[in-house]
């Protein structure tokens, strides 16, 4: 059963040589378990009724991306945000009320 529920979340194949890592790799596994099934127990009452594994291939598309710019006083500009939600990702994060654009964008100047 813990092989069918390693790979439903995509977690397979891992490893571990010692038992405590194999214990804490059981745990995070059924904590995220369960996250997966509020989610998609949330989704479906918003009538979206796609597996996991369709969800993470909808969900693996938008990405984090990082722009660095030099300043003229030598310093460095750091801008991060996350590319443009796509249609399917957009009508997960409305059911899920979530924004559209996670962990919003962030500048550093270094």
């Amino acid at each position: 059963m813990f092989r069918s529920l390693k790979g439903e979340l995509g977690l397979r194949p891992v490893f571990h040589q010692k038992e405590n890592r194999s214990d804490g790799h059981l745990f995070i596994t059924v904590l995220a378990y369960q996250c997966v099934q509020v989610i998609r127990k949330t989704l479906k009452e918003q009538g979206i009724h796609d597996s996991w594994a369709t969800l993470r291939n909808t969900l693996s598309v938008q990405q984090r991306v990082t722009a660095s710019m030099q300043r003229s006083d030598g310093r460095s500009i750091h801008i991060r945000k996350s590319t443009k939600a796509e249609p399917a990702l957009m009508r997960i994060y409305q059911a899920l009320g979530i924004s559209e654009a996670p962990g919003g964008t962030k500048k550093l100047v270094a």
